[in-house]
């Protein structure tokens, strides 16, 4: 007969980790204003881990005869999961949010928590897709540094080839990892021109090195060397024959140095003559599927407003007095969160726009079509919460000059209305409690609520105060919302 209590064990040992006295580890962890320190057994942590394995013995004892050992990239939130973990087998991420479940895959795959690893790592392809792609940037950075989520990095590889211009035109494109680069462009299915393609790879390379002459005229064949030293890993996989004739004079011949010699001229002569033998490998075409290519143009960003609606944003946030020409756009709009695609809850909306700055949030109310929405140019930071609070406030003001709300003239409603901060100190508040609540703008000027796709906005026949210029509605506090976006504005 066999007995087992595991769960009596699990918790017999998880109880060592309140043991202040027959401890002989401490762990610090997180950065020096959050910095944390655990207690934890030697003999618990070899036979658990292999990292704390070769890290104890690695590790001399101070003066207290005691190993201390500091990792200050990993958050205590973190590392109390890990540690629990380690000593009882149990992960609780009930309450978690997304980018700390995320941060845990990271942690469980650098101490070589291998199993742990793999089931958060499906768990996020899984259930978390929309998190993954709102951070997207971020998201595929990190795998490619540490090289070992193979299922995570197929999963992202395979909404590039779909929507590459969410890495090459992000922020983080410059710094991406040479090994994400390539994996890029070995897909036959890359849904880009060769020629779009030829000239984000330059980018890169040229921000690799940027002590490179600013103007292509004034560089040496050492700086073109350079360059090629660079890419050379890259410049295999671009299907240089299916570029058309005007595009690799003028924008492959530039840098033609970069080229092997029998390379150039084999790519000059099938221009020319292209039923004629060459030495070089000719790569296939990229299969370029055109229903796909629309997004890419940005044609369908959004299933509320249009490209008037952006102009006209746009103006308010510059100060404008007048929308802005299509031909001076200066802003890209950037789709984060839709509500019927990715939830209404506010909890949604805290774990995907998260660490998001110059936000505008677009609602169309059920019932009448009004478009309304608000601007902040803040980042909307949920874990504030954990730092600045005690457990008795309800949340904190947030503050800025420069946000506002406002509605958009659509169908009936012929005019626009905008509204610009009054109080700076109270342009926004970011409520403790977001499980039940999420943006909020002024007093209730505007705030998203509990109920799912819940809104209100103070009307004219209300004595609350205001912290906003004006009403931008007025009809009716509580309203829903028949869909909301929220979209990042980001200069061109």
């Amino acid at each position: 007969m066999s007995l087992q209590y595991l769960e009596k064990l699990s918790q017999d040992f998880t109880e060592l980790l309140d043991d202040n006295e027959e401890y002989n580890v401490i762990i610090e962890v997180d950065k020096e204003a959050n910095k944390k320190s655990f207690t934890a057994h030697s003999t618990v942590l070899r036979y658990r881990s292999p990292y704390f394995k070769n890290e104890l013995t690695n590790t001399t004892v101070n003066e207290n005869n005691i190993k201390v050992i500091i990792k200050p990239d990993i958050s205590s939130q973190v590392f109390e999961i890990i540690l629990k973990y380690i000593y009882g087998g149990i992960v609780n991420m009930k309450n978690a949010d997304t980018k700390t479940i995320y941060e845990l895959m990271i942690a469980a795959k650098e101490f070589e928590f291998e199993e742990l690893s793999k089931e958060i790592e499906s768990h996020l392809i899984e259930t978390k897709a929309a998190w993954i792609r709102a951070h997207f940037s971020f998201v595929y950075q990190s795998i490619f540094k540490i090289n070992k989520f193979e299922n995570l990095e197929k999963f992202c590889n395979n909404i590039i080839v779909k929507y590459p211009n969410l890495i090459f035109e992000s922020e983080y494109f410059k710094s991406l990892q040479e090994s994400a680069l390539v994996s890029i462009l070995k897909r036959d299915d890359l849904q880009a021109k060769e020629s779009e393609i030829w000239d984000y790879v330059i980018k890169w390379g040229i921000a690799q090195n940027p002590d490179l002459p600013v103007k292509l005229e004034e560089w040496s064949d050492e700086n073109f060397l350079t360059l090629k030293i660079t890419l050379q890993q890259c410049l295999p996989h671009i299907r240089y024959f299916h570029i058309s004739s005007a595009d690799v004079i003028n924008k492959i011949g530039p840098y033609k140095k970069v080229f092997e010699e029998q390379l150039w001229d084999d790519l000059i002569q099938y221009l020319s003559l292209p039923n004629q033998p060459i030495k070089s490998i000719i790569l296939p075409a990229r299969s370029i599927s055109i229903s796909e290519l629309p997004l890419r143009e940005n044609k369908s960003f959004s299933i509320i407003i249009n490209e008037e609606h952006t102009l006209e944003i746009s103006s308010w946030i510059d100060f404008k007095p007048t929308p802005y020409l299509p031909r001076d756009m200066p802003y890209r709009f950037q789709l984060i969160l839709r509500g019927s695609r990715d939830g209404f809850t506010p909890k949604t909306f805290w774990d995907i726009c998260d660490g998001y700055a110059n936000t505008v949030a677009i609602l169309k109310v059920k019932g009448t079509n009004e478009i309304l929405g608000g601007y902040n140019p803040l980042e909307w930071n949920k874990d504030y919460k954990n730092r600045d609070l005690d457990r008795f406030s309800a949340g904190r003001w947030m503050e800025t000059k420069n946000s506002f709300i406002f509605s958009l003239k659509n169908g009936k409603i012929r005019n626009s209305i905008l509204s610009r901060v009054k109080y700076p100190a109270n342009a926004l508040y970011y409520y403790a409690n977001q499980n039940s609540y999420g943006l909020c703008f002024g007093d209730d000027d505007l705030t998203m609520q509990s109920e799912v796709s819940r809104f209100s906005q103070k009307s004219n026949c209300q004595c609350r105060h205001l912290y906003y210029e004006k009403p931008i509605r007025t009809t009716g506090k509580r309203f829903l919302t028949i869909d909301y976006e929220i979209f990042q504005i980001i200069k061109k």
